[in-house]
């Protein structure tokens, strides 16, 4: 039986999405990141299935073929995914803004 995405540990499902959201193929993306081109595909297929977990090295050399931070494929808060995601995309000005926004905030 099949797990669902939902059911996955953190680091299969993050890297699942952020792979379909940068729109590549398990084989481009373990191209990109440094696999061998004939185990490319299988091997982010078993991280995507959870049946391996890459060493550190590995999950930073995939982040940064998918252009976002590393942390992203550990982070099991939605919102800090999401705000991790739109992080990779920002100008170091939007960056600043977006610290002096969370900074001048209330803490509760």
């Amino acid at each position: 039986m099949a797990l669902s995405v939902d059911s996955l540990p953190t680091f299969p499902r993050r890297l699942k999405q952020a792979r379909k959201h940068a729109g590549f193929s398990q084989k481009e993306l373990g191209i990109r990141a440094g696999l061998d081109p004939h185990v490319a595909s299988p091997r982010i297929n078993q991280y995507e299935r959870g049946t391996h977990e890459p060493k550190l090295e590995t999950a930073e050399r995939l982040a940064q073929a998918l252009g976002i931070p590393a942390a992203f494929l550990y982070t099991d808060d939605d919102l800090l995914a999401k705000l991790l995601l739109r992080w990779a995309s920002m100008t170091k000005q939007q960056k600043r803004e977006l610290v002096k926004l969370i900074e001048a905030a209330p803490e509760k």
